[in-house]
């Protein structure tokens, strides 16, 4: 079936694509956990949307590629980056990019759970556009964080790996757990060097963006949810796993 990946990238009526806790929370404590593991070099992000992870990078490698089949989400991540000379842009799915360069860094945040030939994908990024010594940066939501397991038990969501019809409308085409993550990433031929979880998180995006406009959590608040989260990975908002050859 043929996907409209504009269509998917919209907002629907009750729920956002991105949320502001997605941007300015999980985003730079997302960078702060992968940075350890950083190569030097370049970069290749897998799925910019409009570029607000992009433009948090950009100063940190010598050059950063952007694949994006979104061309809506791309014009926008464009004007963003429009001062960032060292930043470009490819439009077109994953599956027909072809980018002719191998990479250190490669990010796939937020991403893999929209794809439908998942592990075909992370083998073309293994053989096709990794480094010998690169990494990959793979994050998903978690199927376990205790803000969806408190929405299975209220009657709203089936299952904790459930894909919800706003997820469905989204792209979304699996709903991970740390082991179905790995699990898949080692059947595409790949390594995991470290897997952990971003954020202890029992709210929902909606309910953490309405108090993010108060005064009710501090940046303290955030840093112990994020520190938390180190010791409960499966009960984060996010996890993630950190890939070689």
């Amino acid at each position: 079936m043929d996907r409209n990946y504009n269509q998917e990238c919209k907002d629907q009526n009750n729920h956002k694509y991105a949320y502001s806790f997605d941007l300015d929370v999980m985003h730079p404590y997302m960078i702060k956990a992968f940075q350890p593991f950083f190569r030097q070099g370049n970069a290749l992000e897998l799925g910019c949307y409009q570029g607000a992870f992009t433009e948090r990078i950009a100063g940190m490698f010598d050059e950063v590629t952007c694949v994006e089949a979104s061309s809506d989400a791309v014009c926008i991540a464009r004007e963003r980056l429009k001062g960032a000379a060292n930043v470009r842009f490819v439009t077109s799915v994953f599956e027909n990019a072809k980018l002719n360069q191998k990479y250190e860094n490669i990010f796939l945040t937020h991403v893999l759970e929209h794809i439908d030939n998942r592990v075909g994908l992370l083998q073309k990024i293994s053989q096709e556009w990794m480094t010998e010594t690169g990494r990959l940066f793979v994050a998903c939501p978690n199927a376990n964080a205790p803000s969806r397991q408190i929405a299975v038990k209220m009657g709203m969501i089936s299952s904790n790996a459930a894909v919800t019809e706003a997820e469905r409308l989204h792209g979304h085409t699996i709903t991970y757990s740390l082991d179905t993550l790995e699990g898949e990433i080692q059947k595409a031929g790949m390594n995991v060097i470290h897997k952990s979880g971003i954020f202890f998180k029992a709210l929902a995006n909606f309910q953490w963006d309405r108090l993010l406009g108060t005064d009710i959590i501090s940046k303290e608040y955030l840093d112990g949810c994020y520190s938390l989260g180190q010791q409960y990975p499966e009960l984060c908002s996010s996890i993630y796993c950190i890939c070689t050859k």
